[in-house]
């Protein structure tokens, strides 16, 4: 098979440049080195068109797998025609090779089976020709033992036509596009359901819409409602659209047995090919569903993980608490533990003073320049202790979202790099660390732990896994790492490492105190020529020997840079520094049959900014000093406020307080919004106007509508 021209039939991208892509797949080259170091190749596609292209391919090959399953079997029955065998062989869908196989298909007993083993075959065949004689006397000649009667014969019959109805490729076709274009998905709540457990699931109760325009938010809600058995739901389409379809393809000419062929028809659809079609549906529906809600996660988790870092200062870190006190822990400009201990601040001890004492002297002995609050139990009033504290210095005070924290701190990855600690000190750590560089810390939580997605527990587990994965990867990969500062779970997304590689170099630079230059990772045990090739140029040494070994230039094209350093006759160092240096320098010279002037520009650009982070500074956030508790909203007050999760239906948004708030899609804009992610985006400071309180429910309705953000 020729994946690239029938990928290029499927997607928006040149034939050669698909081509070029699957051929440095099967090379064994990762999708971030693809997209930054072979743009020549592959006419400069992107991460997100080489996963799709990666995507399309394997389910390609799995296709190309079932076929040779499908004709090994038909093969087997010795039915394989040349005619059947050139349809299985030009099939580039799965339904339609399923459609195929279906009459070839082996099968438990059926209505079908059992008819032909009685001999009616022949009068179903008469049937379905438009026998124009009587029907009824033909019907006699199949009496026999096992037939006892025309009527039975009849209708041992009408099933086999049935049968040969619902496995024509035509029929199956034609039901299968009224389904997609026109089918009704309708939930109802089941009887006697518990009020209490059905009542999430209200807006279902009595539902029925389109299945094609079904929001992916609300199909897996009811998907949910299903699996709980709460709702029952089913999906159909107008019987008369349907029997009218397999008239026209059975029923082209009227005879005397066509009132048979009519019933069969009707059989046919009523109790087989509906049910086939309706769970084709499902499964089409939830997996497009799965997608969406998936394509969010990854979109919010990619946002997550380019929020701003603080970058290398000295963190005071708190898990705030009531009862069992606030843990506190400080924290060196590289994240390393200084000193951990717990105060009691809020009741029931209310230790203000000795707590105010013990965190004044803890900012002077450690030279604290910032302090961070996690925004779970007692934030508020943690951060309201902290600022009423008068402090020798400026410190700036952050909130810090600690969704995941709880995860990591009771994690092997935990236990690993703290085993003498307990989970609270190391939930702490991580809210600490989260603030001096979010990526860093989020790559050790299991991404769906981290709280930004919409029903993450109903989709495909295998599909997101590998799609936030991937989503990783392309994040660590477009901000780089720092080779002598990264922890193990930060270098295993690095392209082409994986965690053994990583441990391998945690040890190397370990045992040698640092490693110096790029040239230095290939002493790394395992560390292969393939390895080194994938990895490098998204490996950072800071203040290294060869300034490049700070860049994301490839180590592949330091003979390039050389070069142009040696026609200016200066250094890489002076190149670096001097912008006229490197505005005087004609590309053009430089093209040559391996490099294009896509890599050209990328090594100047990076010379312009050498290991630039793409990532904003973080900016410190204050939420409104009189909203506490959700008790304390009145509809009409206007709120700060930060986005916390994006999803299809809306946006929430932290305003300080346990409870996020909602702004529904309908309240994002005046004006009307498909997509919320075009509205705003992760961790946007907004302020919102508060439309509806809902205590009992402790739901809180937002809005932008007329306010000027």
């Amino acid at each position: 098979m020729i994946y690239s021209e029938i990928l290029a039939e499927q997607l928006p991208y040149r034939p050669r440049d698909i081509d070029a892509t699957l051929a440095l797949l099967e090379e064994g080259a990762t999708i971030p080195f693809i997209a930054r170091y072979r743009k020549e190749r592959t006419g400069g596609l992107d991460e997100v068109a080489i996963e799709g292209i990666r995507q399309h391919w394997e389910k390609l090959k799995e296709l190309e797998k079932r076929k040779e399953t499908v004709l090994k079997s038909i093969r087997k029955q010795d039915k394989l025609t040349p005619e059947l065998e050139q349809a299985v062989a030009k099939s580039t869908q799965l339904s339609e090779l399923e459609d195929l196989y279906l009459p070839f298909k082996p099968k438990r007993k059926t209505r079908a089976s059992v008819a032909r083993e009685k001999g009616l075959e022949g009068l179903a065949k008469a049937i379905m020709g438009g026998y124009r004689g009587n029907l009824l006397i033909q019907a006699k000649r199949y009496l026999n033992d096992q037939v006892p009667d025309i009527g039975e014969a009849i209708q041992g019959a009408k099933d086999i036509v049935a049968e040969w109805v619902s496995e024509n490729l035509a029929s199956r076709s034609a039901i299968r596009q009224l389904y997609l274009n026109h089918s009704y998905l309708i939930a109802n709540r089941k009887k006697n359901t518990n009020e209490e457990e059905a009542i999430k699931y209200k807006d279902y109760w009595e539902y029925s819409q389109e299945l094609r325009k079904i929001p992916s938010h609300r199909m897996l809600a009811i998907r949910r409602g299903e699996q709980e058995g709460i709702l029952s739901v089913s999906i159909e389409v107008e019987w008369e659209k349907a029997q009218k379809l397999l008239h026209t393809i059975f029923l082209k000419k009227r005879s005397e047995s066509s009132f048979y062929l009519e019933q069969a028809i009707e059989e046919s659809f009523d109790r087989l090919l509906a049910p086939s079609m309706e769970t084709e549906m499902a499964q089409w529906s939830k997996e497009k569903a799965d997608a969406e809600a998936i394509r969010v996660f990854a979109s919010n988790l990619e946002q997550l993980l380019m929020a701003p870092p603080l970058g290398l200062k000295r963190v005071l870190a708190i898990d705030p608490g009531f009862r069992s006190g606030c843990k506190v822990v400080c924290l060196d400009e590289r994240g390393k533990l200084l000193h951990n201990e717990a105060i009691y601040p809020h009741a029931p001890q209310k230790q203000v003073a000795l707590a105010s004492k013990k965190i004044n002297s803890l900012v002077e002995a450690y030279n604290i320049e910032t302090i961070a609050i996690g925004n779970g139990t007692a934030s508020r009033e943690t951060e309201s202790f902290i600022k009423r504290i008068k402090f020798n210095r400026n410190l700036q005070v952050f909130i810090v979202n600690e969704d995941g924290a709880s995860v990591y701190s009771a994690s092997a990855a935990a236990r690993e790099e703290f085993p003498q600690y307990d989970v609270t000190v190391r939930g702490a750590i991580s809210i600490g660390r989260r603030l001096m560089d979010p990526l860093a810390e989020l790559v050790k939580i299991d991404p769906k732990s981290i709280g930004v997605g919409q029903y993450q527990h109903d989709v495909n587990q295998s599909l997101l896994k590998e799609s936030l994965h991937q989503t990783v990867v392309n994040t660590v990969n477009r901000i780089g790492v720092d080779v002598n500062t990264a922890s193990k779970q930060l270098l295993s997304y690095v392209s082409g490492l994986g965690p053994q590689l990583a441990e391998n170099i945690i040890l190397y630079r370990n045992e040698n105190q640092g490693i110096r230059t790029r040239k230095e990772l290939l002493k790394i045990p395992r560390m292969g020529k393939k390895a080194f090739e994938q990895s490098a140029g998204f490996l950072r040494i800071r203040q290294g020997v060869n300034p490049l070994d700070a860049t994301a230039v490839h180590p592949e094209q330091y003979d390039l840079v050389e070069k142009m350093t040696n026609d200016l006759q200066v250094t890489v160092g002076e190149l670096i520094a001097r912008e006229d240096l490197r505005k005087s320098i004609d590309l053009n010279h430089y093209l040559s049959e391996k490099v294009g002037l896509p890599t050209l520009q990328d090594i100047l650009k990076e010379l312009d900014k050498p290991g630039h982070d793409p990532r904003k500074k973080a900016k410190v956030f204050e939420f409104d000093k009189s909203i506490y508790h959700i008790d304390d909203l009145v509809p009409g007050m206007i709120l700060p406020g930060v986005v916390n999760n994006i999803t299809n239906f809306g946006v929430f948004v932290d305003i300080g307080l346990k409870e996020s708030g909602l702004i529904h899609i309908s309240q994002l804009s005046n004006e009307f919004v498909s997509n919320p992610a075009e509205i705003v985006r992760l961790h946007e400071q907004l302020r919102v106007k508060v439309i509806d309180v809902d205590i009992p429910r402790k739901r809180i309705q937002l809005s932008l509508k007329e306010l000027e953000q």
